[in-house]
């Protein structure tokens, strides 16, 4: 359901009052209200800019196993935070966490870093990857229908990135420098879960005071505190072929053993508690008179903590110790994909302090502290910190990862941008503690 936002003539008068009920107060009260005049009618001319920007990252395919592309962005991307004044490198993997789908090589990362004279440390987030393959751009260009905006990847992440380099340009043009470190960081890996990234994203956010992460804020432009995390398991077993005719009993039957572990294990799920595990995927033998050497299965897993998964893993190992058949061989490998992200009091403090800059532009701004759906990579960024994260700061939006109806509302272009650039400010100048 599409979310209604106030016309600019009204959301105009709305801070128009507020600065004439200012009038009486005190002279930095008065400033105050200049201030927010002056962010909301630059955030109005930013909205053609961010839509131009959006429209040549959309245009450049980049999945996350394309990997031409994915350079071909960061270049673009790079090129934009140097022209903004950063300090700007386009960094190449080193410390890749291998999981099961990871390709052989990963795209690459672009990290900003803009110096102001204040203290606080502030990072914005994004991702550079598509789910979509090379080719698929001819099916879903750019384009702008009503109120929507169309386009490959556009709603996921595109838009995230666009928006940040956006805000970015924003505090440029109000000349505000009073943050301490204002970091950039887009990566070219998050649909396959960050292999690449997952160490930088966290090493880097370890010291911010806050962590905002672009991704879309869905219909109605939700702040979300907590996402569940992720997680796989494998099962492998060896047992040994014979004939299941003249000799079965010179095999050891993996898929029997493979079907003891898996009833052993199907009640691990604690669904009060959020956690939660499936085993979806199995395979076992080669042909219908042969005893099954090998036997495979997998499982899906999710967790509200991450606590959660180290408790699940220990106790899956503890499983696979007790064997039906003594001689074969059983073994688990255990991955989180993506831990969650739990809600902390910063995190709350911030976004609470959102939901008052919104008020200013006559508009609702929802809170979500309960997980939901899958797992960002705002989960990495919280591994290591103790300042506040929060995702969903990017466009409202719907249709991500669909071949022909993914979109972002342009009414949430002005708003997002208002209040991106308003946390910042007044995260910066110590009115939100």
């Amino acid at each position: 359901m599409s979310r209604s936002y106030p016309a600019p003539s009204l959301v105009g008068s709305l801070i128009a009052s507020l600065w004439l009920g200012c009038a009486a107060m005190p002279a930095h009260a008065e400033l105050s209200a200049n201030v927010m005049a002056d962010v909301h009618a630059l955030a109005q001319k930013e909205q053609q800019p961010l839509l131009d920007t959006l429209r040549d990252l959309v245009s450049i395919e980049s999945g996350s196993k394309d990997v031409e592309g994915l350079n071909q962005i960061a270049q673009r991307v790079a090129g934009q935070l140097k022209q903004l004044g950063g300090t700007v490198e386009i960094l190449e993997p080193t410390d890749v966490y291998r999981l099961d789908d990871t390709p052989e090589k990963i795209g690459p990362a672009v990290h900003a870093v803009f110096k102001g004279t204040g203290s606080k440390k502030i990072m914005l987030i994004a991702h550079m990857d598509t789910v979509y393959l090379k080719g698929m751009l001819k099916d879903q260009p750019f384009r702008i229908d009503g109120d929507k905006a169309y386009g490959l990847g556009i709603a996921d992440d595109k838009q995230g990135v666009a928006l940040i380099l956006h805000t970015v340009a924003l505090l440029q043009k109000l000349s505000f420098r009073d943050y301490g470190t204002l970091t950039v960081l887009t990566n070219g890996d998050e649909e396959i879960s960050s292999p690449g990234w997952r160490s930088t994203i966290t090493r880097f956010a370890a010291d911010q005071d806050v962590v905002f992460s672009f991704e879309g804020g869905g219909t109605d432009g939700t702040l979300r505190l907590a996402t569940s995390g992720i997680g796989s398991a494998y099962l492998t077993v060896q047992g040994k072929s014979s004939h299941a005719g003249s000799r079965p009993e010179g095999g050891v039957n993996a898929l029997y053993e493979l079907s003891h572990q898996l009833l052993q294990m199907k009640d691990l799920s604690k669904p009060e508690q959020g956690l939660k595990l499936n085993w979806t995927v199995s395979k076992a033998g080669t042909n219908r008179n042969v005893i099954p050497a090998e036997a495979t299965a997998q499982a899906d897993a999710r967790a509200l903590k991450v606590a959660d998964f180290d408790e699940l893993e220990k106790t899956l190992q503890e499983k696979i110790k007790n064997n039906l058949l003594p001689e074969s061989k059983v073994e688990l490998k255990f991955e989180v994909r993506r831990p969650p992200l739990e809600a902390n009091d910063a995190s709350r403090r911030v976004a609470a302090h959102g939901k008052t800059i919104y008020e200013e532009i006559g508009l609702p701004l929802k809170v979500d502290e309960k997980a939901t759906g899958g797992g960002t990579d705002a989960a990495f960024a919280a591994l290591k910190t103790s300042g506040a994260v929060v995702e969903g700061m990017g466009l409202s939006g719907f249709g991500a990862h669909s071949n022909d109806a993914e979109y972002v509302q342009l009414n949430s272009i002005v708003p997002r941008l208002y209040l991106t650039t308003r946390m910042i400010m007044d995260l910066s100048t110590g009115k939100l503690k």
